[in-house]
């Protein structure tokens, strides 16, 4: 007979094997060796009573019964998550966690939070690019400051500032060093393609382009580290904010070139349409007074 009490933990790890399909990026993305979180998958069939994944040579499969199971253990970490944090909120309702995704910074708004409301417990979290919706209806956070575009049901966004889009190439491309380019100069260049969010995606790939063609297709990324190496080795060029932070810093194999012609990027605070927390509003207004532009 399968175990209806299912562990959360082993649910959780089931839904990062999923995303990833890959047994080796979610163990490491766990913090577990692959033999362990084998185990603990091999553990979670026993209690749904069910095959969930299967492994083939090109990664990591949902079975049919997988499928069916992924979305209902989504709603239930995040009806977890949700359960554990309303009941966080009311034994400490002065207590607020600021999510954050790579290249925004939002110490000043923080600071000045903290300047207002002293006696508030004010944490900030690292979130990855594409991990500011979840985490804030699965209440990991409760503001995010993040890149659109971003799904706004359930959430209310403002967006902060607009940023540059500029193109990404190797040292040696022949591009690098021109004042700038247009989307005609790169309309054979391959693009990464990304796997998660297809709107995210086409923004950052501009595909369509402006006179109905497809975007070149490049190769398919699983992490930011992939674009930056594909790039690098000249298979794809790549197009990215402007700043903070520019890549050719961290990088000295890329370099950025501005692309003429093109919306820019949005930076924009988002927070759950029906929080009422008052640190919430405070570091929003704070937010729209602090981080209403580029850094110096």
């Amino acid at each position: 007979m399968p175990d209806t009490d299912l562990d959360l933990r082993l649910v959780r790890s089931f839904t990062v094997v999923a995303e990833r399909r890959h047994f080796g990026r979610a163990a490491a993305e766990l913090h577990l060796t692959q033999s362990s979180l084998s185990r603990q998958i091999i553990r979670l069939e026993q209690q749904v009573g069910a095959r969930l994944l299967d492994r083939t040579p090109q990664g990591t499969r949902l079975t049919e019964a997988g499928e069916a199971f992924l979305p209902l253990a989504v709603e239930v970490l995040r009806t977890a998550a949700a359960a554990a944090a309303h009941a966080r909120a009311v034994a400490r309702p002065r207590r607020i966690t600021v999510g954050y995704i790579a290249n925004l910074i939002v110490t000043p708004a923080v600071r000045e939070l903290r300047r207002r409301h002293p006696d508030a417990e004010v944490h900030t979290q690292h979130l990855r690019w594409d991990d500011g919706r979840a985490a804030l209806l699965e209440h990991r956070v409760d503001v995010a400051v993040v890149r659109l575009p971003l799904s706004t049901a359930g959430l209310h966004v403002t967006v902060l500032y607009d940023e540059p889009r500029v193109l990404l190439v190797s040292r040696d491309h022949r591009l690098a060093g021109k004042e700038s380019v247009t989307l005609d100069d790169i309309a054979d260049e391959p693009l990464p393609r990304g796997t998660a969010d297809p709107v995210w995606d086409a923004f950052w790939r501009i595909d369509p382009r402006p006179d109905g063609r497809p975007a070149p297709d490049g190769p398919r990324l699983n992490a930011v580290e992939d674009k930056f190496e594909l790039v690098a080795s000249g298979q794809a060029v790549a197009i990215v904010p402007a700043g903070p932070g520019d890549v050719s810093s961290l990088r000295p194999d890329l370099t950025t070139v501005p692309l003429e012609d093109v919306e820019p990027a949005h930076v924009a605070v988002a927070t759950r349409a029906d929080d009422r927390n008052g640190l919430v509003a405070a570091f929003r207004k704070c937010a729209e007074v602090m981080l209403t532009g580029l850094p110096e």
